[in-house]
């Protein structure tokens, strides 16, 4: 199965609760690899950006505060249930698109910057897909994108999995994302593909991102809203889903009582076009 026969449908289907959270750790600057991306690129009024895999509009709207009043940010994603998310949101200086971010439907130097946080990862071809990012920018102008790297250790995520694997369905499988999750997870690959895509200055850097949890309940409906989990859980009959809720949720509370801290590290590439 390929990757878009089944990512940009389970996004849509689940767009809501993601905007729901994404927004949260936006507004409480827990996304810090986000984050850095928005500063890297540093917008300014005036300027014209590309948002790759923009979602419900997270990131875009940041972006087109910072280049008001007369700069435009374009967001472009192929889950149509996150587009009408970030179209029913009436951004001033943004509008969206539906669109491969491997085949931009743009002309050559359309950009000042080009942004993605955290979607990169899921395009099965990651060298054609920085190449397109870099032939609709501006010479020199930049380029950055989030991406989230595996973190090592029992963690919430580790004690969840093991309930996820034994009560719920296995993931669909996808089978032409394995080069690019293998390139994004590790740094010198990451900015070796960026430098052959042909980005001068490529570098990433390693973000570590702290978000706090109120409960093992909470964090447990997040994860259930988060696109691989969610993929798992489409066709489950609701009082199967409704069993696995409560053991993972017990089972997070026996290992993590009250409220919890988890750390993650995101993978930030920059470069300039």
């Amino acid at each position: 199965m390929k990757s878009r026969d089944v990512i940009p449908g389970v996004f849509s289907r689940h767009a809501a609760a993601y905007q729901r959270r994404l927004d949260q750790i936006m507004e409480r600057g827990e996304a810090r690899g986000r984050q850095r991306v928005i500063d890297l690129v540093e917008p300014r009024p005036g300027m014209r950006i590309l948002d790759l895999a923009c979602g419900p509009g997270t990131l875009t709207r940041r972006l087109a505060e910072l280049v008001a009043p007369d700069g435009e940010v374009i967001g472009v994603d192929l889950a149509e249930g996150m587009l009408e998310l970030a179209r029913a949101a009436a951004i001033p200086n943004a509008r969206f698109e539906l669109m491969d971010i491997s085949q931009l439907a743009f002309p050559d130097g359309s950009f000042d910057a080009a942004t993605c946080g955290h979607g990169l990862q899921f395009v099965p071809d990651l060298g054609q897909a920085l190449r397109e990012s870099r032939r609709v920018l501006r010479a020199r102008a930049p380029f950055a994108a989030s991406f989230p790297a595996d973190s090592s250790g029992r963690s919430p995520a580790t004690v969840v999995q093991e309930v996820v694997d034994r009560l719920l369905p296995p993931s669909p499988k996808v089978t032409d994302r394995g080069e690019t999750q293998r390139t994004v997870g590790d740094a010198s690959l990451l900015r070796d593909a960026s430098a052959s895509a042909g980005f001068a200055d490529a570098r990433v850097e390693i973000v570590e991102e702290k978000v706090r949890w109120e409960s093992a309940a909470q964090y447990v409906a997040m994860l259930m809203s988060w696109w691989d989990c969610a993929a798992r859980m489409e066709g489950v009959e609701p009082q199967r889903l409704r069993a696995f809720q409560q053991e993972a949720t017990s089972a997070l509370r026996d290992a993590y009582p009250g409220s919890f801290e988890t750390t993650a590290r995101n993978h930030v590439l920059f470069g300039r076009a």
